[in-house]
């Protein structure tokens, strides 16, 4: 599965070079010309990397960068900017960004910084197979949770889009704004709903009647954080696809 790259960048030439450079060497590139349109972008779900410029028309990069720190704390983030000056990459890096390109540079030198932030990243999700604790198990391709007994107890589309999402970052609380971003899709850090929580319930009574006397919990609320995996839940993962580096033009 490729890794998905969202370019947010308004310079045209530029922007089209950075995404020729990434589609070659085998990545999922996602354009965006303005600020606003890139944090949109940035929210969706199976994002892997966020490249940011910081000076953008609607919203600058360093709001983007803010606001992807509320939401989406862990989305890997680098900066490219013709603002080299130390107390510029000082801000960034200190703001939540992985690391800071200064314009002009090339794609070789890019695509290296791409590789060595998604090799270091905390947060690399895979395609996650199945859920399971004790002798139940969820499937995630069917959509279903396979008692010991043999029974099966549908899950519909949205439960198991929170479930999988949970999962493919088990280790972390996962907030209800990401919630609602990735699953939902609302992008506004500052909606505020109850259907999360709702789904949440219903989850969980379907988990729980599916495996009585598991003894612990499928999903733990973090007070203050929002949900994660109980501790005892394990999983089964697909192995990440590989990815090439490509040789390629100088990007100005």
């Amino acid at each position: 599965m490729k890794r998905r790259i969202v370019v947010i960048e308004d310079e045209d030439a530029i922007r089209r070079g950075i995404v020729d450079a990434l589609t070659m060497a085998g990545y999922d590139p996602v354009e965006a010309a303005d600020g606003k349109a890139g944090l949109d972008e940035a929210r969706r779900a199976g994002v892997d990397l966020v490249l940011l410029d910081l000076m953008l028309p609607v919203m600058d990069g360093f709001e983007v960068l803010a606001r992807l720190q509320q939401t989406h704390s862990s989305l890997p983030v680098i900066i490219l900017s013709a603002r080299g000056t130390e107390d510029d990459r000082v801000r960034g890096l200190r703001g939540g960004a992985d690391d800071y390109v200064v314009k002009p540079f090339s794609a070789l030198e890019l695509l290296a910084r791409v590789d060595a932030v998604l090799r270091r990243s905390p947060e690399r999700p895979q395609p996650v197979v199945r859920i399971l604790l004790r002798e139940t198990v969820v499937d995630c391709a069917r959509r279903e949770i396979l008692s010991n007994d043999g029974s099966r107890v549908a899950l519909s589309e949205m439960e198991a889009s929170i479930l999988q999402r949970l999962a493919a970052h088990a280790g972390r609380a996962i907030s209800r704004e990401e919630l609602l971003s990735s699953v939902w899709g609302f992008r506004d850090g500052n909606i505020e709903t109850r259907a999360i929580d709702m789904h949440i319930t219903r989850l969980r009574s379907k988990l729980a009647a599916a495996s009585p006397g598991a003894g612990t919990e499928w999903i733990a609320t973090v007070r203050g954080k929002g949900y994660m995996l109980g501790p005892d839940v394990a999983l089964e993962m697909d192995a990440p696809a590989g990815e090439q580096l490509a040789e390629t033009e100088s990007i100005e």
